[in-house]
């Protein structure tokens, strides 16, 4: 019997980006649409979604919203080889 493969996560419709917040904590794998994405702008929308999410976040939480110290995109899964 064939052993199953874990699958990579679909990347097709958005793009993983890891986020460092000024206080020096991290959040990884943070997803966003791709048709936002490109332009003139780049990932300057990204950006504007994720600080738009946080603050959403933060609200529910109680407490005041992190801000953004840098944005890089996430690099993709390596694939396990098959043994």
């Amino acid at each position: 019997m064939a052993k199953r493969i874990k699958s990579l996560p679909k990347v097709q419709g958005f793009v993983l980006f890891d986020v460092v917040y000024t206080d020096g904590s991290q959040a990884s794998n943070r997803r966003v649409p791709a048709e936002i994405l490109g332009g003139l702008d780049g990932d300057e929308p990204a950006r504007t979604l994720i600080a738009e999410q946080d603050e959403g976040i933060a609200r529910k939480a109680g407490r005041p919203r992190r801000e953004i110290a840098s944005l890089t995109r996430s690099p993709p899964p390596s694939q396990k080889p098959a043994a």
